[in-house]
């Protein structure tokens, strides 16, 4: 079917949303109605959602000028679930359709029942992978994806430093990068030493790290964690080499603004890109673990706590409305 009838109501649906800008002291599981899907608008009955720190980034108003600042507005972006309805214009997909996929900047809204969602943001998704693994790949994956091979243009041969290896862009970069024939070096926890070099980064150090030794070593560096000084990065980077950062802030668009090797990462929803990274994941390829799984109703309390203490570490944390 396509989208209800102008004359008639949406379902009421639970969605966690907020109706000001702050902390997670904001975040209410409330009633919500979502709106009919537009031309080429698909709503989706969510079965799982993935955290990102984009997330918070965008409640807490950090994001403002991208996402506008009407009110209530949802939160989450990636999800994975059963299309409901569809736009007049919509016909890659149909109503039944398993997918993954990911809302617009402003029209978050994953941590709920139902989300609307372009139809260019989503794509079916392989019998292979489960719901809660689909849902963990579109940022991480289609980010990852656009950083290494496309502005990135990391060639078999060459080198990327990825500063928080195994985050979950971070890991995903890994990934793709080595499948590419690239050779990977990356920063993470001391803790985490092993797992990274199980993954086949090297060199590995430390947050926090000398860059001298590794000086003129890379020809791109990835800084998936926002926190690399653009010193240090330099330091890192063979002549001619690209530094990527995907922690925006007006400082940071401003020296991306600037001739040099330094450019901000905004991640542009594609679907080949996202059809790519699916397949990627459906053939094993592409891992991003999932740290834990969590109903929609529990969800405000988990989602503070990966705010304020980075917990569960090692892997996604899911939200769950079905």
């Amino acid at each position: 079917m396509t989208g209800s009838p102008s004359g008639t109501r949406m379902p009421t649906v639970r969605r966690i949303q907020y109706h000001r800008f702050g902390g997670p002291e904001v975040l209410r599981l409330e009633d919500f109605e979502p709106p009919r899907p537009g031309r080429d608008e698909v709503l989706v009955r969510v079965k799982a959602a993935a955290a990102n720190a984009m997330d918070w980034k965008m409640r807490n108003g950090e994001m403002r000028l991208m996402t506008g600042r009407a009110f209530p507005r949802g939160v989450g972006n990636d999800f994975a679930g059963v299309v409901e309805a569809v736009g007049a214009d919509v016909t890659r997909l149909k109503p039944g359709d398993e997918v993954l996929g990911g809302t617009s900047l402003k029209g978050a809204g994953a941590f709920a029942e139902l989300v609307l969602a372009s139809e260019r943001t989503v794509v079916r998704k392989p019998a292979e992978l489960s719901y809660e693994q689909a849902a963990a790949l579109p940022v991480a994956g289609v980010t990852a994806y656009q950083a290494i091979l496309g502005k990135g243009k990391l060639r078999p041969g060459q080198t990327v430093f990825i500063n928080g290896c195994l985050g979950g862009v971070g890991r995903a970069a890994a990934q793709i990068a080595l499948m590419s024939g690239a050779s990977v070096g990356g920063s993470c926890r001391a803790t985490a030493v092993k797992e990274a070099r199980e993954l086949g980064i090297d060199p590995i150090v430390e947050f926090g790290f000398d860059p001298a030794p590794l000086e003129g070593r890379f020809d791109l560096v990835f800084d998936t964690a926002g926190t690399l000084s653009a010193t240090a990065a330099r330091l890192l980077l063979k002549p001619g080499g690209r530094i990527l950062d995907i922690v925006p802030t007006p400082v940071k668009f401003a020296r991306s603004a600037l001739p040099g090797p330094y450019k901000v990462l905004i991640a542009d929803p594609s679907t080949n890109d996202l059809d790519v990274v699916t397949h990627l994941a459906a053939q094993g390829g592409l891992r991003i673990p999932i740290a834990r799984t969590v109903p929609l109703a529990d969800a405000i309390p988990v989602l503070t706590e990966l705010e304020r203490h980075g917990t569960p570490k090692n892997g996604k944390l899911i939200v769950t409305a079905g």
